[in-house]
């Protein structure tokens, strides 16, 4: 254990997923104000503090690629062109079934407007688990199976912490991260943010 920036307690936790007692969530690569983001990348607030990015405060997305939850090829490169919103999630996370049902729903709703859903299921080292959860809430979309983090480890703190499941991305059409939000997120919160970024040209 160590501390970190402006005290936080920061843990090392093994098993390659590092998870941070401090959830980042609110000025996160922002300024001490809260202003503008303090370069690329930053800006993972809570739902009701989340905004869009500048399209030049954006950094790229991680390449991310496995098996989903079936077992069949999955990647985030193959939705190049359309807004993907990633949800990171688990079975075992209260949160994340509270927002799973709101995510479910906008996944219908939005696809004919070129947005394409994709989670990466955590934690769950049985597919099992992580297969009755879609069932129970209906979600149509595929997810990344990552037990390990391994996936979650590639992005920037600023972008993503591994510490604050669920957590969910909204990416543009060249792949870089517009909106990210650290916790649960309601459809009411995130549908405008997903008009934003579609509506971009």
């Amino acid at each position: 254990m160590r501390r970190g920036v402006r005290g936080r307690v920061v843990v090392a936790a093994g098993a390659g997923l590092a998870v941070a007692a401090g959830l980042f969530l609110t000025g996160v690569g922002t300024d001490r104000d809260g202003g503008a983001p303090a370069g690329r990348g930053g800006g993972l607030r809570a739902a009701a503090d989340a905004e869009v990015l500048a399209v030049g405060a954006r950094a790229a997305a991680p390449a991310l690629a496995g098996a989903d939850l079936d077992g069949n090829p999955v990647s985030l490169e193959a939705l190049r062109g359309e807004v993907v919103v990633l949800n990171v999630w688990g079975s075992w996370c209260a949160p994340c079934r509270a927002e799973a049902d709101d995510l479910g729903r906008l996944s219908g709703q939005t696809r004919g407007q070129g947005v394409r859903f994709l989670g990466i299921n955590t934690r769950d080292r049985d597919r099992s688990a992580a297969r009755s959860f879609v069932r129970a809430h209906g979600l149509d979309f595929p997810s990344l199976h990552d037990p390990d983090g391994a996936l979650l480890l590639r992005f920037p703190p600023a972008q993503l912490n591994p510490a604050s499941i669920p957590s969910t991305l909204v990416i543009d059409r060249a792949g870089r991260v517009a909106v990210a939000i650290g916790g649960s997120v309601t459809d009411g919160q995130l549908r405008p943010l997903i008009a934003r970024v579609v509506a971009e040209r």
